[in-house]
């Protein structure tokens, strides 16, 4: 329970609801991440809250959730493949903590999605570096080099 005395709804206009914003890229940051159990309660996932930070939609915000420890390895492989997207595209590639990605520009795609209700909220589909950011490119691990590819000689040419 919160104590809301000295609140006066008659003296604040009230806040006409929000509709879903256009699909698109947007430029925002992480303002907001914590880990929370599933419903199940056999596993959790990291919900990670952004905030458009320029455009008409400045100031909007925006959800999504990272399946990081669940019972199904396909949840996890997807989640650990979108945050390995988000830190590649903020260029933090070994973060200690959720918070090392916050406030951080990174582009967001958007996309709309149909509500059970009827309504349409948005999804993002996506994470990608911010313009002019440079993005260290990583490659695979090392590979031995391999030897030349030289003809062995046949024994029958070899010197007795």
């Amino acid at each position: 329970m919160a104590s809301l005395d000295g609140f006066n709804a008659g003296t604040t206009e009230p806040n006409g609801g929000f509709d879903a914003i256009p699909p698109g890229r947007y430029l925002a940051v992480m303002t907001e991440s914590v880990m929370k159990p599933t419903k199940a309660g056999d596993g959790r996932y990291l919900e990670m809250t952004f905030q458009i930070i320029e455009g008409p939609y400045k100031g909007r915000n925006l959800w999504d959730r990272l399946n990081l420890e669940n019972p199904s390895d396909m949840a996890v492989k997807i989640a650990r493949g979108t945050l390995s997207s988000i830190c590649r595209a903020v260029n933090v590639l070994t973060p200690k903590d959720s918070v090392d990605l916050h406030n951080l520009p990174i582009v967001v795609k958007v996309a709309l999605n149909p509500m059970p209700d009827g309504d349409v909220g948005n999804r993002i589909k996506g994470y990608f570096p911010r313009e002019g950011m440079t993005v260290p490119n990583v490659s695979p691990a090392p590979v031995a080099p391999k030897a030349p590819n030289v003809p062995a000689e046949a024994p029958w040419g070899r010197p007795r």
